[in-house]
């Protein structure tokens, strides 16, 4: 998913219009305020606080059917490389080496991934790989899920599959070394990684309140006939927010700055290797960041997941609400739901 597609996935939370005159942030604030207010709260209140179970409006993470909304657009199709040889994943094949080798996963068995994996001295990667792809295609794995501590301790004691978790990562290429200096985190330290994000978000952003509420006046009030949010657009790639502390930032902007952050080096050189995907709540005009993992545990493969929302870590330091409201970064709870998920 690109992040010109992210404005279909969560509607309101980015805009490319071209805009009408020149109007100024204090003036669309305050000349809609009062309408909001009188006009639209109900449905404000409506489209942003309901809808995660109550009242039997919808649900939540920790009752939906997660495995089916991961796994509806997730492909493990990729091409890169394993201990220096080439190999490419398409659909049920695995080329080798360009098309000098190949494996299917509806012919071919692990003696034949382990044959050519020995001959090409690839360590038994290509051999795990195909063993946890025939799996994956089969359906023969087990998501799990936890909040963050509980995630990155689920692969303690266990075998981590990274070459599978490449298969299933979208593509994203950032500087590690500039994810460094904005997180003060290494990349290849998923767990440090993701506190060191939010640090660096509450250092170098804010939480753009003046674009939501500009949003929720067009959405609530006009009813989108004016697109109120493009005076608020701005640079917002991890070298902009460095160079402009306090950068306003919106919500689908942090979920993929977190997603290139935790992706920025290869699974095989991270402490636990990770994937990030897109999670939209259409509901809520919101999106947050989730981070799958593959293991195998007792000869099982699993994929612990786990999902982050760094708007609520970055808006609750804003309003010095961490000691009453908590960090707000852990998602998986009755307060977050998902209605698409990309990759």
């Amino acid at each position: 998913m690109t992040e010109g597609d992210a404005e279909d996935a969560v509607d309101g939370d980015d805009d490319d219009g071209d805009g009408v005159g020149e109007v100024s942030r204090r003036r669309i604030l305050f000349g809609g305020a009062g309408g909001l207010a009188a006009i639209g709260g109900g449905r404000a209140i409506y489209n942003t606080s309901l809808g995660y179970g109550e009242f039997g409006m919808g649900t939540n993470l920790l009752e939906q059917d997660l495995p089916s909304l991961l796994t509806e657009r997730i492909s493990t199709d990729y091409e890169g490389t394993i201990a220096g040889t080439p190999v490419r994943v398409d659909g049920s094949t695995i080329a080798v080496g360009g098309e000098e080798a190949s494996l299917s996963f509806v012919d071919d068995d692990r003696d034949d991934a382990a044959e050519i994996d020995l001959d090409r001295g690839m360590g038994g990667r290509l051999e795990a790989l195909f063993v946890d792809l025939s799996a994956f295609h089969a359906g023969d794995y087990t998501f799990e899920f936890h909040g963050p501590e509980a995630f990155f301790e689920r692969f303690e004691g266990t075998d981590a599959r990274p070459d599978l978790v490449t298969s299933i990562r979208g593509d994203r290429t950032i500087d590690p070394d500039v994810v460094e200096r904005f997180a003060g985190a290494d990349p290849a330290d998923p767990p440090a990684l993701v506190e060191g994000l939010v640090s660096g978000f509450r250092e170098h952003t804010s939480y753009d309140v003046p674009r939501y509420i500009a949003g929720s006046i067009e959405d609530n009030v006009l009813f989108g006939a004016y697109d109120l949010r493009q005076y608020f657009e701005g640079d917002v790639d991890f070298e902009a927010l460095l160079e402009n502390d306090g950068t306003g930032i919106f919500c689908w902007e942090l979920v993929f700055r977190s997603m290139e952050a935790l992706q920025a080096v290869p699974t095989i050189d991270q402490t636990i290797p990770v994937a990030t995907c897109y999670v939209s709540d259409i509901r809520h005009k919101h999106a947050f960041t989730g981070v799958v993992g593959a293991i195998r545990d007792d000869g099982e493969l699993r994929l612990p997941t786990t999902f982050l929302d760094y708007t609520h870590s970055t808006l609750y330091d804003d309003v010095h609400a961490t000691a009453f409201l908590g960090e707000g970064l852990a998602a998986y709870n009755d307060g977050h739901r998902a209605d698409e998920i990309y990759w």
